[in-house]
Formats: structure tokens, sequence, C-alpha cells
């Protein structure tokens, strides 16, 4: 049980990935009018914990509008709205204010868990169970981010003033993924092959770090072997960020898209390297 909002006079209905669960055969979405609809499943996302649902009715549907994260200033009003608990039937949300406690807050993978969270928005509006999936708005009233989870400190959940938001022009780069797919895939080929390292493959073939990305081979005419980079190459961050497992690098390649120029931190032969490569569509042919 967990919250959405509809985003389109279709019906569509978007949410957290987690809320819906992987294996849902029966949706029901109940609306604050009180009426209850039955819904598809158009499209999933497990590393972004977004899911779009449609809901099953021909009548059209009032709906939000999105805000621009990118435009956000520490301290402005944030209101989040959703079912805390799942306590109420009556369809009508909670609503609860507070402000922009911080943005750009990134999560370090948990291992259990395939989702990383990056450019997170912060907030103290009290966000509690049962809030996942509703939206978080500026004082226009327009959505600036999806709220998904909150950090309790320890065994309790309870709210202790630090809820996370998922911000809305990250939404929409995925939605529209979703809509046109029902799933998403990088626009982009890096132009290499790689697996993560860990520590088995590390002692395995006494590489020098248990992070990041052994590269296995590399496209010829891709824009990483015109970067410099070769088979054998252990990549250590994209961008500035420092890779720490398989999610995370899939999660930082999901922040570009073709034409980006994407800066690689790299070791050979135990020497530190950059370089940066201008990301394209997919080519043949590979050198081992």
């Amino acid at each position: 049980l967990g919250s959405g909002f509809i985003i389109s006079p279709e019906g569509h209905v978007l949410t957290n990935e987690h809320v819906v669960g992987r294996n849902s055969v029966n949706i029901q979405v109940g609306l604050s009018n009180g009426e209850t609809y039955e819904a598809t499943l158009i499209g999933r996302d497990e590393y972004a914990d977004l899911a779009l649902l449609k809901i099953q009715s021909d009548e059209p549907f009032e709906h939000v509008t999105f805000g621009n994260s990118d435009e956000l200033m520490v301290g402005e009003w944030a209101i989040a709205m959703g079912n805390p608990f799942g306590l109420f039937e009556d369809g009508q949300p909670s609503v609860t204010v507070g402000v922009i406690s911080a943005v750009k807050r990134d999560f370090r993978p948990n291992p259990q868990d395939p989702r990383v969270y990056l450019n997170m928005i912060q907030t103290d509006a009290a966000i509690n169970r049962g809030n996942s999936g509703g939206p978080l708005l500026n004082s226009y009233g327009e959505v600036i981010g999806i709220n998904t989870f909150i950090y309790t400190g320890g065994t309790s959940n309870g709210f202790h003033g630090l809820g996370f938001a998922i911000p809305s022009n990250t939404v929409i780069r995925i939605l529209n993924m979703l809509v046109e797919s029902g799933e998403v895939q990088l626009d982009f080929d890096s132009g290499f092959e790689w697996t993560a390292i860990n520590r088995g493959l590390a002692m395995r073939y006494n590489l020098p770090t248990i992070q990041g990305l052994f590269v296995v081979s590399v496209n010829r005419d891709g824009p990483a072997f015109e970067a410099g980079i070769l088979p054998g190459d252990i990549i250590l961050r994209v961008g500035f960020e420092p890779i720490y497992s398989e999610n995370h690098a899939w999660a930082l390649f999901r922040e570009y898209s073709e034409g980006d120029t994407m800066r690689v931190e790299l070791i050979r032969e135990g020497r530190r390297y950059e370089t940066e490569m201008t990301l394209r569509r997919k080519v043949v042919d590979s050198v081992k």
C-alpha cells in the first residue's frame, strides 16, 4: 500500500516501483472522490524506483503539472501529500508542510538493494510509511519530486525530519521512456563492455582495487576507444563519482545521454589516468 498521483487526463498514475512490487497482478487505485479503479502496469524501473500505471477508464481525469527541480532553492516551501501508514480509506490525502532542506543528495548503494538514489531532494516535510509514491509540491502546486523514503537512524519507523524525494526532472526523463517502451534503456553506447569488480575478482586477478569496473572489451569505432580506453583498464570514476558497485555504475551512466561528454578516471598498469569520451549510438566490432 502506498501513494501515487495522476499525471495525465487519460489516467496515467505515477508511483514508486517498490509500492507496486515485482509480481503485482491486481492493482487498484483509490481517488480522493472515493472512487476505486482497476489499473494496469504500463512500465516499471527498479533502478530508478518508478512505476507508471494506467487507470482502466475512458473518463478524463484532473492531473498534476510538473515544476523544474533544477530551480529549487534550499529553504523554499515543500508540501508532501500521501496516505501515511495506509490509515485512511476515504481517499483524502494527508498534507504536510516543510522546506527544501538540501538538494543533490546521493545515497550509496545497499548490496541487497538494486536501487541507487542520486541527486535526491531532502525535505523536513513529514513523510511516513505509506507516503511513498506521493508528490512533493512547491508553493505553486507543481510537482517537484516524488516522495520515496525516509531516514530513521535506527530501528524506528517514525519520521525524524529526513525525507527524500526523486527530483521531478529525473522523473520526467524516466517517465518518457516508460511511456514509449515500458522500460528504461540508455540512449547511448559507452563503447566498452565491463564487469564490476568485487573482492573475489580482485583477489583472483590480483587487481589493485576491490571497486570499479574491469574493461573486458572495447569497440574499435566507439567513443571509449577514441578516448584511449583499453581492455584490462579499471574504471574508478564516472564524472567525479567513485564507482561502488554494478548498480551504482548503471545509476551513474543513466545521468548521461547521447551527445554528452563523460569524464572517466582509470587505472592502467598501476598508473592513474583520466580521459573524456563523447557518447553516441552503439557501434559494432570490438578488440578483445
